[in-house]
């Protein structure tokens, strides 16, 4: 999988370090990741983990973020970290001539499953993922709600249906969770399982008998 790049959403919902921890994963792999974060997004990220950036400044400040974690560390080899506005409607992950081919939407607000599940394209987040989907490439949605109704899961079972996978942020406890920084490992882990990805960033099942 050398060289080989994803597309990585940030949206309005809840969980917006999912999103930059798995772009922190992917990258630390030596993977480029193209970055969109949408606007509401960026207000998500500054109030539930006090990291206030700009379009601007998105890419110094995620990296300075991971760098701060301890996810990248200086002088090690990674990926390459693009940031392109969710407006910016001819870059890349738009046209399905980029070859661009895996996408992940984390955190997956309703209203971005809504219009992807309808084949409406009103930014950048949604033309990528409608993308993938033509292309028959892979389109992972982390979705974040609850509860849900009956047109989010009208939604899911369509895009399910469309070749997408439905991931929600759902962890699991038999991992014996010690902090939130081990719940939201154990849902990247799990996504970089589903992207063919070696990793052992969350506890695996191991049965104890009985």
């Amino acid at each position: 999988m050398a060289g080989k790049s994803f597309v990585v959403a940030i949206t309005g919902a809840s969980g917006a370090v999912y999103g930059l921890n798995l772009t922190g994963e992917l990258l630390k792999r030596g993977f480029d990741v193209d970055l969109i974060i949408s606007p509401t997004a960026f207000i998500i990220i500054e109030e539930e983990l006090g990291l206030k950036m700009s379009a601007a400044s998105a890419e110094a400040s995620v990296t300075a973020f991971l760098k701060d974690k301890g996810i990248l560390t200086d002088g090690a080899e990674s990926g390459v970290l693009t940031y392109y506005s969710p407006m910016k409607l001819a870059a890349p992950p738009a046209s399905g001539s980029s070859l661009k081919r895996v996408m992940v939407v984390i955190p997956c607000s309703m209203g971005t499953l809504g219009r992807i599940a309808s084949g409406i394209s009103k930014d950048l987040i949604d033309r990528a993922a409608d993308c993938i989907l033509k292309e028959r490439g892979t389109l992972v949605l982390v979705p974040r709600e609850t509860p849900l109704n009956d047109i989010h899961l009208e939604n899911m079972l369509k895009l399910s249906r469309a070749g997408a996978v439905i991931l929600p942020a759902m962890p699991a406890f038999y991992t014996k969770p010690e902090s939130v920084g081990d719940m939201v490992d154990f849902i990247v882990g799990k996504i970089l399982d589903m992207l063919g990805i070696e990793n052992e960033i969350y506890k695996r099942w191991i049965p104890t008998g009985g």
